[in-house]
């Protein structure tokens, strides 16, 4: 009986079941804290994003995203796919080049609904690139995202 079970176990993957969390793709920092602490939902509703509050914390795959207020927590709970960031969190034009990078989280653009965020560091700003080929750089980002080539 130990064996068959066993045996199921390691037969998980190949039913479907994945042992891996889709966040081991994502970029978090301590604590598996996304966006550096930014509020999500703040990059939509808000004219600049805003740091979120330890004390308003929620778990939504892997990732732990803060808030800045209870409204907007709850507004990211009824739909967090529609607030988490593109990419894993990861810069959207590295992405688009088949690489990672880290983010600036006041650097950012929506683009068909999704929240892109960007590398601005050490006089890089990726954002301006990325504008001048979005054409290219967004379909070649969803394909490495979704095929994790990067």
């Amino acid at each position: 009986m130990k064996l068959f079970f066993i045996s199921l176990f390691a037969l998980l993957p190949v039913l479907g079941f994945s042992q891996t969390n889709e966040s081991e793709y994502f970029n978090l920092g301590k604590e598996n804290l996304a966006i550096k602490g930014y509020d999500p939902v703040s990059y939509f509703v808000n004219e600049e994003p805003l740091e979120g509050q330890q004390t308003l914390s929620y778990e939504y795959n892997g990732a732990t995203y803060r808030f800045s207020s209870q409204e907007n927590m709850e507004t990211f709970k009824t739909d967090p796919a529609k607030y988490e960031p593109a990419y894993g969190g990861w810069c959207a034009y590295a992405m688009g080049k088949g690489y990672t990078a880290d983010i600036n989280p006041k650097t950012y653009k929506i683009v068909n609904g999704k929240l892109l965020l960007f590398y601005n560091k050490l006089f890089t700003n990726t954002l301006p690139k990325w504008s001048k080929d979005e054409a290219s750089l967004y379909p070649a980002a969803e394909k490495n995202w979704k095929e994790k080539s990067f």
